[in-house]
């Protein structure tokens, strides 16, 4: 260990809080992966009163020996361990009951809804950043410090989020629902810092896990099958129904809706001699709608569930057409978009028609100028087509 940073009278410490590291308790969220594991090392070496927390989320014995899959009992373990080498105080928490309940539940029922859920945009919207914020309140933190690649900042009228400093590693699209009340008790300290600098931070504090790859696995589906999960828990997922060509020709049959989703084309069991990609899911009579790849343009969304971050009101936005950078996708870039009203709904309407939106997954909102600043954003309740035969 360094010698320990103690802030000047006066002044605040590197994590912005008016109180020498010494005298501020930091919970650090620890999933056993070397991001949160260098987070919970960098601040007790800086001196902080450190308590690492690990939730139990799920047992799921096909998944405990898995690599690539977070918060299983090897990860646990591996934050134990990591705890023990820093030398922090370390608990382990049983949320399962609350994470079934608030992410797995609501999984299935998005993909039986026709929709594309996102379970970790849920799990830090209730699990963490609810649940595990008001127990380290409890503890007396000052603040609950996580491993996510995103930067948090005072600015001008309150707590900002922006993307991370590097881009390859920005989590901002799974932390759009972040309110401002939760922001003035969060701190990233990774948002500053490129992968390959935590790695080497791992290795200069030893880490059992710095060598650990990265999670690339809901923690919940080991096997990559969402449709086994949502037929374990809805067993009437598995309902059949037709494959439908946009211009209303039936091709075959499915077994799910759960099964597919919008911008899908392999796997889709038909063969008409032309590329065909799912534009539409309705859920309520179990068809597949497929068509050309053009009929995947949306022109517009609309959004449930908003989280605004930005200056003023989101309704004042709406009404000025307040121009922003929308993304629709974790793995896309954001696009220039506008916001406005699709008759009483806050609704996004983009410069140029995106590709592949789909319901339940995330509109993540950026400020169109400085391109880093999070606006907030939504979930998509309904999208605009571009293709008129999609309007109906």
């Amino acid at each position: 260990m360094t010698d320990t940073k103690i802030a000047p009278a006066g002044e605040l410490n590197s994590l912005g809080l008016p109180k020498p590291p010494s005298e501020t308790r930091v919970v650090a969220a620890m999933s056993g992966g070397v991001d949160s594991s260098v987070v919970a090392a960098m601040l007790a070496d800086e001196g902080y009163d450190v308590v690492g927390i690990t939730l139990q989320l799920y047992d799921h014995g096909a998944a405990i020996e898995k690599k690539g899959a977070c918060c299983a009992g090897q990860d646990i373990h591996d934050a134990r361990n990591v705890a023990d080498q820093v030398g922090i105080p370390h608990y382990v928490l049983d949320y399962e009951s609350r994470f079934k309940e608030q992410v797995m539940e609501d999984f299935a029922d998005t993909y039986m809804a026709g929709s594309t859920p996102i379970p970790c945009i849920r799990c830090n919207q209730t699990v963490k950043f609810k649940d595990l914020l008001a127990t380290a309140k409890e503890l007396g933190a000052d603040c609950l410090a996580t491993g996510h690649y995103i930067r948090r900042t005072d600015g001008p009228d309150g707590s900002e989020l922006h993307r991370a400093e590097d881009a390859s590693r920005d989590q901002s699209y799974f932390l759009f629902a972040t309110t401002r009340e939760q922001l003035d008790y969060l701190r990233f300290p990774l948002g500053g810092l490129p992968k390959t600098r935590v790695r080497e931070l791992a290795e200069k504090y030893n880490l059992p896990v710095a060598s650990k790859p990265d999670s690339q696995d809901i923690c919940f589906v080991p096997q990559g099958s969402y449709a086994d999960v949502v037929k374990k828990l809805r067993p009437a997922a598995g309902r059949g129904g037709e494959i439908v060509h946009l211009d209303g020709r039936v091709l075959g049959e499915h077994d799910g809706v759960i099964h597919y989703t919008i911008g899908q084309r392999r796997g889709l069991g038909v063969a008409t001699g032309e590329p065909l990609f799912v534009v539409k899911i309705d859920a309520a009579t179990r068809r597949v709608i497929v068509g050309p790849r053009e009929a995947l343009l949306t022109a517009g969304l609309t959004m449930e569930e908003l989280n605004w971050l930005g200056d003023g009101s989101l309704e004042a936005a709406c009404d000025k057409g307040l121009p922003v950078l929308a993304r629709v996708r974790s793995t896309r870039e954001p696009l220039p978009a506008h916001l406005g009203w699709s008759g009483e709904e806050p609704s996004v309407f983009f410069d140029i028609p995106e590709e592949g939106v789909a319901k339940g997954q995330a509109c993540v909102l950026y400020d169109f100028s400085s391109k880093s600043r999070v606006l907030g954003g939504g979930f998509i309740a309904s999208t605009i087509a571009a293709d008129e035969r999609l309007s109906a």
